[in-house]
């Protein structure tokens, strides 16, 4: 059964003195099975507010933040399921999920702020809430917060002033990780084609909807250049704007750069739809970006979120909520663990627990 629910925007003319909030009453996607849009109303009352005014001060310092939480979560839930897996650590026999190519550029210190929650959330409520919901919920309040800030609105406890959406919980800790081979079978490159890209999507029960709408995080966060120079270098991608070449070239003089650059280029700190703009005019970043706009299957849907900001955030939300509940763990499977990079048991080697392949169930 369909469940809907208010979500909320604010629109300012200038911080602090003229803003409205316009309701928009649309159906998120029904819940998996043992997760509740109420689980920690009893046992953990405080719960968002812990996680909202914890992230809100580190935002304060560091903005970009905001973008690594929400890759967090994103390459948590597509490798194994949102279960936590890709925060575990390793060992140098069996390296833990962070050291696959694709999450060697996740940002350590995101990885660290999701722990300094999971220990004041444990000091104020016990151990009952599990890193993967610290994970989603810190996810979910970077899109929240990110608005926040930019508007300059600070009241973290306030929903108003940002993009809030309620997101389900009850997930419990994965007890394994992915081998390497397992994180590059699922998370999509930004080498993609559009046709990889929908089967990858489709075999998350992710449409191509929800492939474009989710695509739209890359409206904050930075792009490093190996991933994107292959479109620069010997000949630029013809369905890359020449002046945005040039300007990327500069910023990436070889092809191995360690340089980097903000994935959208018009509002680089805003959280927007920008980014289809962008597309429209040959600037996306990644293959896997602009692919969208010169692919039939997906250009309709950029062209509708490029014009129409609001369809774009509902699309957005509902696809953020779908996502996050690919392979959850509910009830008894899985644990509550005590430190986010490590499993609770101490019998036997982190890396006996290693998965060798993993297919996601989707919701």
């Amino acid at each position: 059964m369909e469940s809907k629910f208010l979500f909320f925007f604010v629109i300012s003319s200038f911080p602090f003195l003229s803003s409205f909030t316009q309701a928009y009453d649309f159906p998120l996607p029904p819940l998996a099975k043992g997760l509740s849009w109420t689980f920690y109303s009893s046992s953990c009352p405080n719960l968002e507010i812990i996680v909202r005014n914890r992230l809100f001060n580190a935002f304060k310092t560091d903005i970009g933040l905001a973008a690594g939480l929400v890759r967090i979560h994103f390459h948590d839930c597509f490798v194994q399921g949102c279960e936590g897996s890709v925060l575990l650590d390793g060992t140098p026999s069996a390296p833990g999920e962070q050291k696959a190519l694709p999450n060697q550029t996740l940002r350590p210190r995101a990885i660290q702020l999701i722990e300094e929650i999971r220990s004041e959330v444990e000091r104020s409520c016990g151990r009952v809430v599990s890193c993967s919901d610290i994970a989603t919920l810190a996810a979910r309040d970077s899109v929240l917060l990110k608005k926040k800030i930019e508007s300059n609105i600070f009241h973290p406890d306030n929903q108003s002033g940002g993009l809030y959406y309620p997101v389900p919980l009850g997930r419990r800790d994965g007890l394994t990780y992915a081998t390497e081979q397992t994180v590059l079978n699922n998370l999509p490159s930004p080498f993609s084609n559009v046709t990889t890209l929908i089967t990858s999507f489709a075999s998350k029960n992710l449409d191509v909807t929800d492939l474009v709408a989710l695509s739209g995080a890359h409206t904050f966060g930075i792009g490093h250049c190996p991933a994107f120079t292959p479109r620069l270098y010997p000949t630029t991608d013809p369905t890359m704007d020449e002046s945005f070449a040039s300007r990327l070239r500069v910023t990436c003089p070889k092809t191995d750069s360690p340089n980097s650059t903000p994935l959208d280029v018009r509002t680089p700190d805003a959280f927007d739809n920008k980014y289809y703009v962008n597309l429209k005019n040959r600037q996306g970043l990644f293959t896997s970006d602009q692919g969208l706009q010169n692919d039939a299957r997906t250009r309709g849907i950029v062209n509708q979120f490029a014009t129409d900001q609001m369809a774009f955030f509902e699309r957005f939300v509902v696809g953020m909520v779908k996502m996050g509940q690919l392979g959850v763990l509910t009830g008894n499977q899985g644990e509550i663990r005590r430190r986010c990079g490590v499993r609770n048991s101490v019998g036997g080697s982190l890396g006996s627990v290693v998965r060798e392949d993993v297919k996601v169930s989707a919701v």
